[in-house]
């Protein structure tokens, strides 16, 4: 039983899940919107929720705090400089997500992730 554990595992290592969740994140930033699976998608929202606030200060730490965790110059810029400005005045809940349909390979519940 997962009763008050900290986050979702999603069958990886932990290498693997930090490499998915960079991943998306980076394809999330410069597309603003991606379909993933369900749980993915509500594991990707606490990771770039919190890459998020701290992009919000915009100054030099900021960009390298989430060029720590993004190792993307593109990305990171995009993030820092138009993303995370949107959201100075909201303390938090900057994703949205919305299920969508069930992939008919293997019947796994898909959803959109999108900046709000």
């Amino acid at each position: 039983m997962r009763h008050r554990h900290g986050y979702r595992k999603l069958g990886r290592t932990s290498s693997h899940r930090k490499a998915l969740h960079k991943n998306l994140a980076i394809a999330l930033i410069i597309n603003e919107k991606i379909e993933t699976t369900e749980a993915k998608a509500k594991s990707l929202r606490s990771f770039i929720e919190k890459l998020i606030t701290k992009a919000r200060k915009g100054d030099f730490n900021a960009h390298r705090a989430v060029f720590a965790y993004l190792q993307d110059k593109e990305a990171t810029k995009k993030l820092v400089n138009e993303i995370a400005p949107r959201y100075k005045e909201r303390n938090g809940g900057y994703t949205r997500i919305t299920k969508t349909r069930v992939r008919r390979g293997d019947a796994a519940p898909l959803a959109f992730i999108e900046f709000v």
